[in-house]
């Protein structure tokens, strides 16, 4: 009895055929891909000084070159975790500078001259709106920390209309023709 289910690739089996390609027709790896990645990675970190070819044969690889991209891809992924790990770090930062300035914000501020709170002709303490509008401001750029930091701004596209016309010096036209 035939079945379609794909059977577990062995080690070295470079059938591509039965791999996943991504939108831009490269082939996408699998989680046995990438953990024999990981696992070739870990083989060449605890060995200095073996070759890619010695890695190939302990690893399962076929040749140097499939261990050597099997490293390269681990190390590819270790940097991408290291990176995403600094952007949560850097969001919590600002997360927490945009908590105080919302708490300068949502405060009530006495108006202050010379070392003396400014009251109105009752008595009552004038307010001072420039600790508020400083924290708004805090506030935008924070938010624009925040766009940089994860690739929200798109660049600006510039578009051109329009022709050009060329001259040739010291020929006729009609000899173009």
């Amino acid at each position: 009895m035939a079945t379609n289910e794909n059977p577990k690739r062995a080690p070295g089996d470079r059938n591509r055929d039965r791999q996943a390609r991504n939108g831009k027709g490269h082939y996408q790896g699998d989680i046995y891909a990438d953990e024999k990645a990981a696992a070739a990675a870990r083989y060449y970190a605890e060995h200095p000084g073996i070759t890619y070819q010695q890695l190939a044969e302990a690893t399962g690889y076929t040749n140097r070159g499939d261990a050597w991209r099997a490293v390269q891809k681990a190390r590819k992924a270790a940097l991408q975790q290291a990176g995403a790990e600094l952007i949560a770090t850097e969001a919590a930062q600002l997360d927490d500078l945009f908590v105080h300035a919302m708490e300068i914000l949502e405060r009530d501020h006495v108006m202050v001259s010379h070392g003396r709170v400014v009251t109105d002709d009752t008595g009552t303490p004038l307010l001072d709106d420039g600790p508020k509008l400083a924290a708004l401001r805090e506030m935008r750029a924070i938010r624009e920390s925040y766009r940089k930091l994860l690739g929200v701004d798109q660049p600006n596209k510039v578009e051109h209309t329009g022709g050009v016309t060329f001259e040739i010096v010291g020929v006729d036209p009609q000899d173009l023709v």
